[in-house]
């Protein structure tokens, strides 16, 4: 299970930054859409010079726009519960936190949080739990989902929430979870087994295993990341790289999402700053490199970063990104203020990110066609490699934002509809007809229609 990890050293012990000439051969084969072995990830990751980075972030807009077109999946976490066994030692759910909070949601308050989520304009969902047994365990979440899926218009339910077994993963599986979500916080194992110290997290090679347990049972996409700033960053990033790369390997299905979250500060955690620091430039370095060694997989930036930050993220190669975000349980609603599990940057709602999107010539989309339509494991990896997905990510954009803005009716309404006009001329011949008559029907009533 650790040979991805000696890969990794292997790597990073040969690798330093690329001469001109071996940058451009590197990020020609980048462009190829094929990804990009350990050896050239570990020396892009070593740039640092001011024209190179700038070539690495402008070949992977490339690549995320030849993959994905210029769709930005917009999303939001739903947090159900902030009690927790473990202690990790910079989250501000940690057991040890005597001050915090603590709240679990009912079924009934997960469908209220939901509701409002919904009526926001979010079809896609990730619900987040601590780690308790009692709190968030596969029966809760279970009983969750069938919750807000027969009593909301939610289309699809993903979950970042303890590792498990085989056997609760197909029964969470079988409820009808899509994307299972989980961190590996950093994957060098002596820095690991310090912020960890208590629990079952505690327990480095379980948490690692989580993927292949959940790929086991049926989940054909998972979603991967560390959590910048406990680490060194070039060993992280390039494990998370590698992570993809043998869960692929194994079974046929890269990292559906790879998520570039960093270390805030959160009440009551220990550790108040980063142990290793990333700054915003390298910030941005990774999402780049992610993008250029993964291209099928969605990078994902969240409300953990500034506003400018985030901008500058979705033109080097990031694809998903999270609006109007809570971290705490019954966050959506105002009522309660019950701890949070770290602090927010970009607090901008999903109205004004989908028209920040729509100016900076982007597509915002509110998209879940792939779950509805299967694409999901090797079935959408192979349509990601084939080339089709760009024409049916941006199809199935224009269709979720034209429902999202009858719907919803939005501030900023006109720009976004000025951008949806734009992007549906770029379509040729049938293609465009078929996708009119598509957003004639959603005019007339119809809703979650797709590709």
């Amino acid at each position: 299970m650790t040979d991805f990890l000696r890969d990794v050293e292997d790597a990073l012990g040969n690798a330093k930054a690329p001469s001109s000439s071996e940058l451009d051969d590197i990020l020609s084969r980048a462009g190829e859409l094929k990804g990009l072995p350990l050896s050239d990830a570990a020396k892009l990751l070593m740039v640092e010079e001011e024209d190179s980075l700038r070539a690495i972030y402008e070949k992977a807009a490339e690549v995320k726009s030849a993959v994905f077109g210029p769709r930005v999946v917009l999303f939001a976490p739903l947090y159900l519960s902030n009690y927790c066994s473990n202690d990790c030692l910079y989250c501000g759910f940690r057991k040890s936190n005597s001050t915090a909070r603590r709240k679990a949601l009912s079924p009934d308050e997960a469908v209220e949080q939901a509701k409002i989520l919904s009526r926001t304009g979010f079809k896609r969902i990730i619900l987040v739990a601590g780690e308790h047994p009692r709190y968030s365990g596969v029966d809760y979440l279970i009983k969750i989902a069938e919750e807000i899926y027969s009593r909301t218009d939610v289309r699809i339910l993903h979950v970042n929430s303890a590792p498990v077994s085989v056997e609760d993963f197909r029964k969470l599986k079988s409820a009808g979870y899509g994307v299972y979500q989980c961190f590996q916080e950093t994957y060098h194992e002596e820095s690991y087994k310090v912020l960890h110290p208590t629990g079952r997290k505690s327990d480095f090679l379980y948490r690692l295993s989580v993927m292949d347990r959940g790929l086991q049972a049926g989940f054909g996409d998972v979603g991967i990341g560390p959590l910048l700033g406990l680490y060194d960053y070039h060993y992280d990033a390039l494990a998370a790289i590698a992570h993809s790369k043998h869960l692929e390997a194994k079974f046929g299905a890269c990292a559906h999402t790879i998520s570039v979250p960093r270390l805030k500060s959160a009440e009551g955690a220990e550790i108040k700053k980063a142990p290793y620091p990333v700054s915003d430039e390298d910030f941005k370095k990774i999402v780049a490199v992610y993008r250029l060694s993964v291209p099928q997989a969605g990078v994902v930036v969240s409300t953990r970063e500034p506003a400018r930050l985030r901008e500058e993220c979705l033109l080097c190669g990031a694809s998903q990104i999270s609006a109007g975000s809570s971290t705490e349980p019954g966050g959506y609603d105002g009522r309660e203020k019950n701890t949070s599990q770290f602090d927010l940057s970009d607090i901008r709602p999903l109205p004004e990110m989908a028209r920040v999107i729509s100016e900076m010539g982007l597509l915002p989309s509110l998209c879940t066609a792939c779950y509805r339509s299967g694409r999901q494991g090797s079935s959408y990896l192979h349509t990601a490699q084939s080339g089709n997905l760009n024409e049916l990510c941006t199809a199935n954009a224009l269709l979720s934002l034209k429902e999202y803005l009858l719907d919803a009716s939005p501030e900023g309404r006109e720009i976004m509809e000025a951008s949806l006009n734009r992007f549906l001329e770029e379509f040729k011949g049938k293609l465009r007809e078929d996708v009119k008559r598509k957003l004639e029907t959603v005019e007339k009533g119809k809703r979650d229609v797709h590709y």
